[in-house]
C-alpha cells in the first residue's frame, strides 16, 4: 500500500522537475545580460551561455550522491537503532533483508519482519538504490571510468541542445527531443541487434514527420507575427505556408530557428548513443541506477570543466569569441551579477537532480511504456505553461506535428495497436525507450 500510495506522488514529482528544467533553461536565455536600456531590441544582448548551462546539470547529477549518502547514513544509524530497539538492544545474527522487489520476498517475510518489510517497501523510491542481482560483475575500481564514455556523449548532446534552445520556442525543442525514439530505434538494431518489426519501423517514420512538422511550425509561423484565433481555410493555409517559406528564406531570425531545430535533432545522435552505451555497460557490470546517475555527473563536470578552460584560452579570450559562448570570463560574470540568472541556476540544479531520481524511481516502479505516456504529458505541460506565459503563441500545424510525434512513439512502444492487424508480430519484443 506505501508503494501505491507514493506512485502519484514520484510521477507528479517527475512532471513538475522535468518541466521546470526545459523552463528554466528558456527563462535562462531570456535574460538581458548587456545594452538591456537600448531602444533597440537588436542591440540587447541575452544570456547565452550553453556550456555553462550543460555544467548545471553536471551539477544537479552530482546531486544525487546526496541521496546515496543520505540513504547510507540512514541505513546506519537509524535503521541500526530501529533494529537494535526491536531486539531487546540487540543485534540480531539473521541475514540482512535483501533490497529488491518486495512482490518477489514471498508470504513468509511478511509473517516473519513485518516491520523490516515495512522499511524496505516504505518508499518504492529506494528502488533507485538499489542494484539488481545477478552474475554481473560490480562496476567499481577502474571499470568506473567506464562511465566517462556515456558522459562525454551526455556533454555533446546537452551542449547543442542549449544552442537549439537559444532560437526556439521551448515547446518546440521539447517536441523536437522526440526524435531521440527514431535513433535509439536505429542503434539498437545496429549495435544491440535488437530486431525491429515493420509497424515499428513505420513508427519511427511517423515520428520523423511529425518532427518535420513540428520543425515547419517553428520556421514560418513566427511568435510575434502570430494571430491566435482566425485561422485560414485549408486553401488559405496552403498558400500561406508556401508564401512564408519563401519570405522566411531571407530572414535571418528564421534561418536561426531552422539551425536551432537541426541542432536539437542531431543532439538526439549523441544522446541515444548515450543511452546504448550505458545499456552495454549495465548489461557487463552492476551498479545501483542513482550512482550510476552519480559517476556520470562527475565525469561530465570534470570534462565540461576542462573543455570550458581549453575553449575559453583558444577561443573565449580572443576578440572574435568575446561575449561569446566560450567566454568563461563572461559567463560566470553573467550567473554571478545577475541574481535572475544565478537563482535559477540553483534551481535548474535542484531540478536536474529531481527529475533524475524521480525519473529512476517511477522506471523501476511502473512500467517502461508508463513513463514514455508521462514524458509525452511532459511535454504538453510545457506547451502549455509557455502559452499561458506568452513566451510563444498558438500554432495549428504545431498540433498536427504534436500528434504524430505522440502517435509514432507510443506505435513503437506497443501502447496502441497496429491500424492493420497482419503487421502485428508473433512474440513482443522488450520494451525500448529513451529515458
Amino acid at each position: 500500500m506505501a508503494i501505491k500510495a507514493l506512485i502519484p506522488f514520484l510521477v507528479a514529482m517527475m512532471l513538475v522537475t522535468g518541466v521546470c528544467n526545459t523552463l528554466l533553461t528558456k527563462y535562462q536565455d531570456m535574460q538581458c545580460v548587456r545594452n538591456c536600456d537600448s531602444d533597440d531590441p537588436k542591440q540587447r544582448h541575452f544570456f547565452e551561455q550553453p556550456v555553462i548551462q550543460t555544467a548545471q546539470m553536471f551539477i544537479g547529477e552530482m546531486g544525487c550522491w546526496l541521496v546515496v549518502a543520505g540513504m547510507s547514513l540512514y541505513k546506519r544509524f537509524i535503521s541500526n537503532r530501529a533494529s537494535l530497539a526491536r531486539n531487546g538492544g540487540y543485534l540480531s545474527l539473521e541475514a540482512p533483508v535483501e533490497s529488491h522487489d518486495s512482490s518477489e520476498d514471498g508470504p513468509d517475510l511478511a509473517h516473519s519482519h513485518p516491520s523490516q518489510e515495512e522499511a524496505v517497501n516504505a518508499s518504492a523510491a529506494v528502488k533507485s538504490l538499489v542494484a539488481i542481482e545477478d552474475d554481473r560483475q560490480p562496476l567499481i575500481g577502474w571499470r568506473i571510468i567506464l562511465l566517462g564514455l556515456p558522459a562525454c556523449c551526455d556533454i555533446t548532446g546537452t551542449t547543442l541542445m542549449n544552442v537549439g534552445l537559444l532560437y526556439v520556442a521551448a515547446s518546440i525543442y521539447q517536441m523536437t527531443r522526440g526524435a531521440l525514439v527514431l535513433f535509439v530505434g536505429l542503434f539498437s538494431v545496429v549495435f544491440l541487434r535488437t530486431k525491429l518489426h515493420i509497424y515499428q519501423w513505420s513508427a519511427l517514420t511517423i515520428v520523423v514527420i511529425g518532427v518535420a512538422i513540428v520543425g515547419l511550425a517553428g520556421a514560418i509561423f513566427k511568435d510575434h507575427k502570430a494571430t491566435p484565433g482566425a485561422q485560414p481555410a485549408a486553401v488559405d493555409l496552403a498558400l500561406t505556408i508556401r508564401a512564408s517559406l519563401v519570405a522566411a528564406a531571407k530572414t535571418p531570425e528564421t534561418l536561426q530557428t531552422i539551425i536551432g531545430i537541426f541542432l536539437i535533432a542531431a543532439a538526439q545522435i549523441f544522446t541515444a548513443s548515450q543511452f546504448v552505451l550505458e545499456e552495454w555497460i549495465l548489461e557487463h557490470y552492476a551498479l545501483e541506477p542513482l550512482k550510476v546517475v552519480g559517476w556520470e555527473g562527475v565525469f561530465g563536470f570534470l570534462l565540461t570543466t576542462f573543455g570550458m578552460l581549453v575553449l575559453h584560452l583558444a577561443i573565449g579570450r580572443t576578440p572574435h569569441g568575446r561575449f561569446g559562448y566560450f567566454d568563461a570570463n563572461e559567463g560566470l560574470r553573467e550567473v554571478t551579477e545577475y541574481r535572475s540568472i544565478a537563482v535559477s541556476s540553483i534551481l535548474i540544479m535542484i531540478s536536474i537532480g529531481g527529475f533524475n531520481y524521480f525519473g529512476l524511481s517511477v522506471t523501476r516502479t511502473v512500467s517502461a511504456t508508463s513513463r514514455s505516456t508521462i514524458d509525452t504529458c511532459r511535454t504538453l505541460f510545457i506547451w502549455m505553461v509557455s502559452l499561458g506565459l506568452g513566451w510563444e503563441t498558438f500554432k495549428w500545424l504545431q498540433v498536427v506535428g504534436f500528434a504524430l510525434l505522440v502517435y509514432g512513439t507510443f506505435l513503437f512502444n506497443d501502447i496502441v495497436r497496429p491500424p492493420l492487424r497482419a503487421c502485428l508480430p508473433a512474440q513482443r519484443r522488450p520494451e525500448l525507450i529513451p529515458q
